[in-house]
């Protein structure tokens, strides 16, 4: 096996096709000759006065007055960034707890035990249900007419009628304690002494 030395060519230094001597670092190979500086530096040239004129027509919308807009656009308010700190105390306190005493009053309520008016349909106890005393309907609620008896006990049978009545218009009836009254198709009535 035979080992060439590289050749001394102008321009290539002691390090051969890929040293440092290489004009343009681009190995050249033999029988290639190097490549003059001056190719990139015209292309180089052409790229830069290209990019100046390309900046130049982005810039320019067309009209005369562009130096006046740019002019006003420094002119004009820029935006301004405001931070707001909140400084806080040396020593913080708590803020006092204040407690206020409200006495409440009591709300008048009726007196517990029997009712002073009722529905006009059901079945009450005089002196448990209702107060025993003189109550007033306005009369029937219907087209049929407002029945109302008074019974000495709940058994229903006819024997235990008091008194009894059909309304078509007001009416009124007195009840004592321990009787039974029965009332069906009524308006409410109501004590009224």
């Amino acid at each position: 096996m035979s080992f060439q030395q590289p050749s001394q060519q102008p321009g290539h230094g002691a390090h051969g096709a890929f040293g440092p001597g290489t004009p343009t670092g681009i190995p050249t190979g033999p029988g290639q000759p190097a490549r003059p500086r001056k190719g990139w530096l015209k292309y180089g040239a052409v790229a830069l006065v290209s990019l100046f004129i390309g900046v130049g027509i982005g810039n320019s919308d067309g009209s005369a007055d562009t130096g006046k807009e740019t002019a006003d656009a420094k002119a004009a308010p820029q935006p301004t960034a405001t931070v707001t700190k909140t400084a806080q105390a040396a020593d913080p306190k708590p803020a006092p707890t204040v407690t206020k005493t409200v006495t409440a009053k009591p709300k008048k309520t009726q007196e517990s035990g029997p009712s002073t008016s009722f529905a006009g349909e059901g079945e009450y106890v005089v002196g448990e249900d209702i107060k025993a005393g003189t109550y007033k309907t306005a009369g029937p609620a219907g087209g049929f007419g407002c029945y109302w008896e008074r019974a000495k006990d709940a058994s229903g049978e006819f024997g235990s009628i008091i008194a009894n009545n059909n309304l078509n218009g007001p009416g009124r009836v007195t009840l004592n304690n321990g009787e039974y009254f029965k009332t069906n198709r009524c308006q409410e009535w109501k004590r009224v002494g």
